[in-house]
Order: C-alpha cells, then sequence, then structure tokens
C-alpha cells in the first residue's frame, strides 16, 4: 500500500506561524508559535542553559494550567490563578477574591497552597495574596504592614509573615 501524503500547501493555509528572536543575556532564543486546530497542544523548549526567561515561561505556563473550580451562587466558576488577586479563609470557608467577585473555593487553603505558583506569598494564617495584584504596603507606626490590592481589597500582614514577605518582594 502506498503512504497518501497530504497536500502541504493546502495544509499550510490553515496554521498561522509566528516566529521572533529575543535578545537574552547575550543569546538569542527563537520562538516559534504554530496556531493549528488539528494539531495537540505541546510547548517545547530548546536551551543551552535554563534562563530566567524560561523560568518565567515555564511560571506562565504552569499559572494557566492551574485552574480552580469555584462556585458563585448557583453557578461554578473555573478560574486561571491570573485572575484571582488572593484566597482567604472566612469562617471555616474558602474563598477566592478577584477583581469584582468573592467566590467559594470548595478546598482547604493549605491544600490550595500546595498548587501556587511562586507568584503567591502567604500573608497571614487566613491569606494568600498574587504578588502580582498587590498594588501597595502602607506601614502604620505600630509596625502593621497593610496589602492593598489593585481591586481594592485590604489584608494585615502578620508579624510572623513580615520578614517572609519583605523578603520574598525585596522590600
Amino acid at each position: 500500500t502506498a503512504l497518501k501524503i497530504p497536500n502541504t500547501a493546502k495544509y499550510l493555509k490553515k496554521i498561522q506561524y509566528l516566529s521572533i528572536m529575543i535578545l537574552q543575556g547575550g543569546f538569542i532564543l527563537k520562538v516559534n508559535v504554530f496556531i493549528d486546530k488539528n494539531h495537540e497542544e505541546e510547548i517545547q523548549i530548546f536551551a543551552h542553559e535554563k534562563t530566567a526567561l524560561i523560568e518565567k515561561i515555564e511560571e506562565l505556563v504552569n499559572d494557566f494550567s492551574i485552574e480552580i473550580i469555584a462556585y458563585n451562587d448557583k453557578e461554578i466558576v473555573r478560574l486561571n490563578l491570573s485572575d484571582i488577586y488572593c484566597f482567604i479563609t472566612e469562617s471555616n470557608k474558602l474563598f477566592a477574591i478577584t477583581e469584582k467577585e468573592k467566590l467559594l473555593v470548595k478546598s482547604r487553603l493549605y491544600s490550595i497552597e500546595e498548587k501556587l505558583s511562586c507568584d503567591f506569598i502567604k500573608i497571614n494564617k487566613s491569606c494568600i495574596a498574587n504578588i502580582k495584584k498587590i498594588d501597595r504596603f502602607n506601614a502604620s507606626i505600630s509596625g502593621t504592614l497593610e496589602v492593598k490590592l489593585k481591586n481594592g481589597y485590604t489584608e494585615y500582614v502578620s508579624r510572623r509573615s513580615i520578614k517572609a514577605v519583605k523578603e520574598r518582594l525585596g522590600l
């Protein structure tokens, strides 16, 4: 039996293609993106060594591969980690705070913490905040540190967590 070869020109018309070069640390990183509905989604990285850029790409992929299932009244909502400003516990229930909503998550804070990327940091015993969503810190004379998120939500860093938060954020 003969091997049937598809019409390559016709196939290539169905694929969107992007190729860019990124200069990083004296090396050129070539990035090729193929958009093809008929191909399994995958990411491949070929590098001489692991760099900060590659770590950021891994982090980004992990953020989008982890979805949190949350509940809003009668709806079930799928959330990407990048949409979550923080996780809080109130009355023994876990909530995900997004830009405009507070959604119930049927899990425990410690089990969510294990799944999170390095963009999240525990700021007190009942809150884990997304570092990328922090707007500012306000320090008081009494030594407390208030965290204000970009959506306006406010939490306080516990005395126990202040050192770790400052180290993590380079303060």
